[in-house]
């Protein structure tokens, strides 16, 4: 019988992140594909890791802020970027999304997040419409990639964000295009800012709580 394997840091670093990359090649083609960056977009990606996403965006002409809160990844990444060529196409920041300050600039999103961070990257990016992207394009798993886009929206979040926001439900990205392999597939969520708002801005951060009265008990 063959010992254990002994876990390393970097497992650890995994599961206390949430951290699962991906691999598959045709499906990070068909996600860029997906993203349709246009040149000179300024494109923030929410969970690098690795670069799978941040090299070819840059590649396309788009000027791309690559957060990851893992240190060693980031450091990683950011030889990566010098070796291919890009740093003036890419900027390293090793930073947690929660906390960190976001372009004052018109800018999009493209995000990996950990699947247990999902609902506070979509509160940090949609709560206040005046702070948010023009678009963005999630990769979360299959199943709230197709609640947040059912119409109309399902659940009290959704339908909060949805005068200011559309949510649109893009490919499914199988789990084993992953690296750990996660349990549930994925697919692409793409959110763009409505050209005209249903109502003012000022109203986004109480709207929940004006619509809880009335809605069912759910998420």
């Amino acid at each position: 019988m063959s010992a254990k394997r002994r876990r390393t840091p970097r497992d650890a670093r995994r599961r206390s992140l949430g951290q699962n990359f991906l691999a598959d090649q045709t499906e990070i083609n068909r996600i860029v594909r997906t993203v349709d960056p246009q040149r000179d977009d300024l494109i923030v990606e929410v969970g690098a890791g690795r670069g799978a996403l941040t090299i070819p965006l840059a590649r396309t002409g788009a000027r791309v802020i690559a957060v990851e809160k893992d240190p060693v990844w980031a450091r990683r990444l950011r030889e990566k970027v010098r070796q291919a060529g890009l740093s003036d196409r890419i900027e390293i920041v090793c930073a947690d999304f929660r906390t960190m300050k976001w372009p004052t600039d018109t800018y999009r999103v493209v995000a990996n997040p950990p699947f247990g961070l999902t609902t506070a990257l979509f509160e940090r990016l949609f709560d206040i419409p005046e702070n948010g992207p023009v678009r963005a394009d999630l990769l979360v798993q299959l199943e709230v990639a197709r609640k947040r886009s059912a119409v109309p929206p399902t659940t009290l979040r959704s339908a909060a964000w949805a005068p200011w926001w559309t949510f649109e439900l893009g490919p499914t990205v199988p789990r084993t295009a992953f690296r750990p392999m996660p349990r549930v597939d994925a697919a692409v969520l793409t959110v763009r800012r409505r050209d005209r708002a249903v109502l003012p801005e000022w109203l986004a951060p109480r709207l929940r709580e004006l619509l809880r009265p009335g809605w069912d008990p759910r998420p």
